[in-house]
Protein backbone atom coordinates (compact mmCIF):
# COMPACT_ATOMS: atom_id res chain seq x y z
CA UNK A 1 0.00 0.00 0.00
CA UNK A 2 1.29 3.47 -0.88
CA UNK A 3 2.10 5.86 1.93
CA UNK A 4 -0.49 8.60 2.33
CA UNK A 5 0.99 12.04 2.95
CA UNK A 6 -1.03 14.42 5.13
CA UNK A 7 0.21 17.96 4.45
CA UNK A 8 -0.94 21.07 6.29
CA UNK A 9 -0.76 24.15 4.05
CA UNK A 10 -1.05 27.58 5.62
CA UNK A 11 -0.08 31.22 5.23
CA UNK A 12 -1.33 34.68 6.02
CA UNK A 13 -3.91 36.48 3.91
CA UNK A 14 -2.36 37.55 0.61
CA UNK A 15 0.60 35.19 0.95
CA UNK A 16 -0.30 33.15 -2.14
CA UNK A 17 -1.39 30.07 -0.22
CA UNK A 18 -4.45 29.49 -2.41
CA UNK A 19 -2.29 29.67 -5.54
CA UNK A 20 0.07 27.09 -4.08
CA UNK A 21 -2.92 24.87 -3.22
CA UNK A 22 -4.13 25.11 -6.83
CA UNK A 23 -0.68 24.20 -8.16
CA UNK A 24 -0.49 21.19 -5.85
CA UNK A 25 -3.97 20.13 -6.97
CA UNK A 26 -2.79 20.38 -10.59
CA UNK A 27 0.02 17.98 -9.69
CA UNK A 28 -2.53 15.49 -8.38
CA UNK A 29 -2.93 16.31 -4.69
CA UNK A 30 -6.35 16.11 -3.08
CA UNK A 31 -6.83 19.58 -1.61
CA UNK A 32 -9.22 19.82 1.33
CA UNK A 33 -9.97 23.51 1.80
CA UNK A 34 -11.01 24.30 5.37
CA UNK A 35 -11.96 27.86 4.48
CA UNK A 36 -14.17 26.73 1.59
CA UNK A 37 -15.81 24.21 3.90
CA UNK A 38 -16.42 26.94 6.48
CA UNK A 39 -17.94 29.22 3.84
CA UNK A 40 -20.24 26.44 2.63
CA UNK A 41 -21.47 25.91 6.19
CA UNK A 42 -22.50 29.58 6.44
CA UNK A 43 -23.88 29.89 2.91
CA UNK A 44 -27.59 29.73 2.16
CA UNK A 45 -28.85 26.36 3.38
CA UNK A 46 -25.53 25.62 5.12
CA UNK A 47 -25.35 23.26 8.06
CA UNK A 48 -24.44 26.06 10.48
CA UNK A 49 -27.20 28.53 9.59
CA UNK A 50 -29.82 27.29 12.03
CA UNK A 51 -27.40 27.34 14.97
CA UNK A 52 -26.08 30.79 14.02
CA UNK A 53 -29.60 32.23 13.86
CA UNK A 54 -30.44 30.65 17.21
CA UNK A 55 -27.27 31.97 18.87
CA UNK A 56 -26.93 35.43 17.32
CA UNK A 57 -30.42 36.26 16.10
CA UNK A 58 -32.11 36.55 12.72
CA UNK A 59 -30.31 39.86 12.07
CA UNK A 60 -27.14 37.87 11.35
CA UNK A 61 -28.85 36.01 8.49
CA UNK A 62 -29.31 37.62 5.06
CA UNK A 63 -32.65 37.52 3.19
CA UNK A 64 -31.08 34.78 1.02
CA UNK A 65 -30.54 32.61 4.09
CA UNK A 66 -26.76 32.94 4.44
CA UNK A 67 -24.78 34.30 7.35
CA UNK A 68 -24.23 38.05 6.99
CA UNK A 69 -20.44 37.88 6.82
CA UNK A 70 -19.90 41.65 6.97
CA UNK A 71 -22.09 42.10 10.04
CA UNK A 72 -20.60 39.05 11.75
CA UNK A 73 -17.04 40.17 10.99
CA UNK A 74 -17.76 43.52 12.64
CA UNK A 75 -19.07 41.80 15.77
CA UNK A 76 -16.21 39.31 15.94
CA UNK A 77 -13.58 42.04 15.68
CA UNK A 78 -15.07 43.95 18.60
CA UNK A 79 -16.03 41.10 20.92
CA UNK A 80 -13.78 38.05 21.53
CA UNK A 81 -16.67 36.18 23.15
CA UNK A 82 -18.67 36.42 19.91
CA UNK A 83 -15.69 34.91 18.08
CA UNK A 84 -15.57 32.01 20.52
CA UNK A 85 -19.30 31.38 20.21
CA UNK A 86 -19.13 31.38 16.42
CA UNK A 87 -16.13 29.05 16.43
CA UNK A 88 -17.93 26.65 18.79
CA UNK A 89 -20.58 26.29 16.07
CA UNK A 90 -18.33 26.23 13.01
CA UNK A 91 -15.31 24.19 14.12
CA UNK A 92 -17.06 20.88 14.90
CA UNK A 93 -18.90 21.04 11.58
CA UNK A 94 -15.68 21.84 9.70
CA UNK A 95 -14.12 18.82 11.39
CA UNK A 96 -17.03 16.61 10.37
CA UNK A 97 -16.98 17.65 6.71
CA UNK A 98 -13.17 17.52 6.60
CA UNK A 99 -13.23 13.93 7.82
CA UNK A 100 -15.84 13.02 5.21
CA UNK A 101 -13.74 14.58 2.40
CA UNK A 102 -10.56 12.96 3.74
CA UNK A 103 -12.13 9.51 3.75
CA UNK A 104 -13.51 10.04 0.25
CA UNK A 105 -10.04 11.03 -1.02
CA UNK A 106 -8.43 7.98 0.57
CA UNK A 107 -11.15 5.68 -0.77
CA UNK A 108 -10.50 7.18 -4.21
CA UNK A 109 -6.83 6.17 -4.03
CA UNK A 110 -5.31 9.58 -3.32
CA UNK A 111 -1.85 9.40 -1.70
CA UNK A 112 -1.27 13.11 -1.01
CA UNK A 113 -3.85 15.01 1.02
CA UNK A 114 -3.27 18.76 1.33
CA UNK A 115 -5.25 20.43 4.10
CA UNK A 116 -5.49 24.10 3.13
CA UNK A 117 -6.00 25.76 6.53
CA UNK A 118 -5.60 29.56 6.81
CA UNK A 119 -5.64 29.43 10.62
CA UNK A 120 -3.67 26.22 11.11
CA UNK A 121 -1.17 27.84 13.49
CA UNK A 122 -3.88 29.64 15.45
CA UNK A 123 -5.75 26.38 15.99
CA UNK A 124 -2.89 24.84 17.97
CA UNK A 125 -2.94 21.07 18.28
CA UNK A 126 -6.39 20.75 16.72
CA UNK A 127 -4.92 20.79 13.20
CA UNK A 128 -1.24 20.12 13.89
CA UNK A 129 -1.94 16.62 15.16
CA UNK A 130 -3.79 15.75 11.96
CA UNK A 131 -0.89 16.40 9.57
CA UNK A 132 2.62 15.03 9.16
CA UNK A 133 4.15 18.12 7.58
CA UNK A 134 3.34 21.84 7.75
CA UNK A 135 4.13 23.85 4.61
CA UNK A 136 3.96 27.62 5.13
CA UNK A 137 3.64 30.12 2.29
CA UNK A 138 5.32 33.31 3.44
CA UNK A 139 5.93 36.87 2.25
CA UNK A 140 6.42 40.32 3.71
CA UNK A 141 3.46 42.04 5.40
CA UNK A 142 3.64 44.97 2.97
CA UNK A 143 3.25 42.49 0.11
CA UNK A 144 0.25 40.88 1.80
CA UNK A 145 -1.44 44.27 2.11
CA UNK A 146 -0.72 45.20 -1.50
CA UNK A 147 -2.05 41.91 -2.87
CA UNK A 148 -5.24 41.93 -0.83
CA UNK A 149 -6.00 45.55 -1.70
CA UNK A 150 -5.50 44.78 -5.40
CA UNK A 151 -7.92 41.86 -5.39
CA UNK A 152 -10.60 43.24 -3.08
CA UNK A 153 -12.43 46.39 -2.04
CA UNK A 154 -10.77 46.39 1.38
CA UNK A 155 -8.77 49.41 2.48
CA UNK A 156 -5.33 49.24 4.05
CA UNK A 157 -6.60 49.71 7.62
CA UNK A 158 -9.03 46.78 7.32
CA UNK A 159 -6.40 44.52 5.73
CA UNK A 160 -3.99 45.35 8.56
CA UNK A 161 -6.72 44.55 11.06
CA UNK A 162 -7.25 41.12 9.46
CA UNK A 163 -3.50 40.47 9.49
CA UNK A 164 -3.31 41.47 13.16
CA UNK A 165 -6.02 38.88 13.95
CA UNK A 166 -3.93 36.13 12.37
CA UNK A 167 -0.78 34.45 13.64
CA UNK A 168 2.35 36.54 13.21
CA UNK A 169 4.95 35.74 10.58
CA UNK A 170 7.29 34.45 13.30
CA UNK A 171 4.60 32.20 14.77
CA UNK A 172 3.91 30.61 11.39
CA UNK A 173 7.61 30.12 10.64
CA UNK A 174 8.15 28.53 14.05
CA UNK A 175 5.38 26.04 13.27
CA UNK A 176 6.64 25.31 9.75
CA UNK A 177 8.39 22.14 8.64
CA UNK A 178 9.12 23.86 5.33
CA UNK A 179 8.53 27.28 3.76
CA UNK A 180 7.79 28.60 0.30
CA UNK A 181 8.93 32.25 0.30
CA UNK A 182 6.55 33.84 -2.19
CA UNK A 183 8.32 37.19 -2.38
CA UNK A 184 10.07 38.65 -5.39
CA UNK A 185 9.37 35.66 -7.65
CA UNK A 186 7.08 35.35 -10.64
CA UNK A 187 4.56 32.60 -11.29
CA UNK A 188 7.14 30.40 -13.01
CA UNK A 189 9.39 30.70 -9.98
CA UNK A 190 6.52 29.79 -7.70
CA UNK A 191 5.69 26.79 -9.87
CA UNK A 192 9.27 25.55 -9.57
CA UNK A 193 9.05 25.82 -5.78
CA UNK A 194 5.77 23.90 -5.75
CA UNK A 195 7.12 21.28 -8.15
CA UNK A 196 9.99 20.57 -5.76
CA UNK A 197 7.66 20.00 -2.82
CA UNK A 198 5.22 18.03 -4.96
CA UNK A 199 8.02 15.55 -5.68
CA UNK A 200 8.83 15.38 -1.95
CA UNK A 201 5.18 14.57 -1.27
CA UNK A 202 5.14 11.74 -3.80
CA UNK A 203 3.30 13.56 -6.59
Amino acid sequence: MSMIHHIGLTGGIGSGKSTVASLLAARGAAVIDADAISRSLTASGGLAIEAIARCFGAAMITPEGAMDRVAMRARVFTDPQIKQQLESIIHPLVGQVTQEQTQHAIDSGQTCLVFDVPLLVESGARWRQKVQHVLVVDCEVATQIERVMQRSALGEAEVRRIIDQQASQNQRLTCADSVIYNQGIDMEGLKREVDFWALCFGL
